[in-house]
């Protein structure tokens, strides 16, 4: 049987950060999803192709190899041979992988991936639309959110600790905006899975929520 767990939800609602905690508490391997549309797009910007334009990207797509690899149990995300964990978790890649994670042909390229690392080992993914399609069929699915405010408050700290110059204010209009591109896009648009298990971590610190998501998933196991 099938053992992966799916954990999607909006922009900003810790999905990576919990996912990853839960997977080392459980022995699970973390798959970020995110972190692959985000090399296509890392690819996208640095080759100064018109991210804007569906049918130029996917012309390009077969250039383009993203594949991950696993060093003491850390993801490592490799664009055409390259280590670019350290690349892709910039402003303007955010903003062009919300864009081109739309596009059929980048959503094709990685699902196949994706799929076939939840058939080889014990995954925890963590995405947009895991649950609804690249999962469908996963052991467990949580749906993890927060008010757009509790997740512009985050990121505001987040960066105001890396001492970046920000703004609560369009940190959260550019989140509200994420939401309503993810939720209303053509393609697997962001939704919860009718089996899904909601969490709303808006109240919540890392702990709490990852101790939720383990107590969930072995209550399931036990079942």
């Amino acid at each position: 049987m099938n053992k992966s767990i799916a954990v999607d939800g909006p922009a900003g609602a810790g999905k990576s950060t919990i996912a990853k905690r839960v997977a080392q508490n459980i022995g699970y391997i973390y798959v970020d999803t995110g972190a692959m549309y985000r090399a296509i797009a890392l690819y996208v910007l640095r080759n100064k192709i018109d991210y804007n334009d569906e049918l130029k990207v996917g012309e390009n797509i077969n250039e383009i190899n993203v594949t991950l690899d696993y060093v003491d149990n850390t993801q490592i995300v490799l664009l055409n041979g390259e280590n670019v964990n350290d690349y892709i978790r910039t402003s303007e890649v955010s903003n062009v992988t919300s864009k081109i994670a739309t596009y059929a042909a980048v959503r094709e390229k990685l699902l196949d991936l994706q799929r076939n690392l939840a058939v080889e080992k014990k995954v925890i993914m963590d995405g947009r639309d895991i649950g609804t399609n690249v999962l469908p069929d996963a052991f467990l699915k949580i749906y993890l959110t927060a008010t757009p405010e509790a997740r512009a408050d985050r990121r505001y700290k987040e960066l105001v600790e890396k001492g970046e110059d920000c703004n609560y204010d369009t940190i959260l209009k550019d989140i509200i905006a994420r939401d309503n591109q993810d939720m209303n896009r053509e393609i697997a648009p962001l939704k919860q899975a009718q089996d899904a298990v909601l969490v709303d971590s808006s109240n919540m610190g890392i702990e709490e929520v990852t101790d939720t998501l383990v107590n969930i998933y072995k209550e399931k196991e036990s079942l």
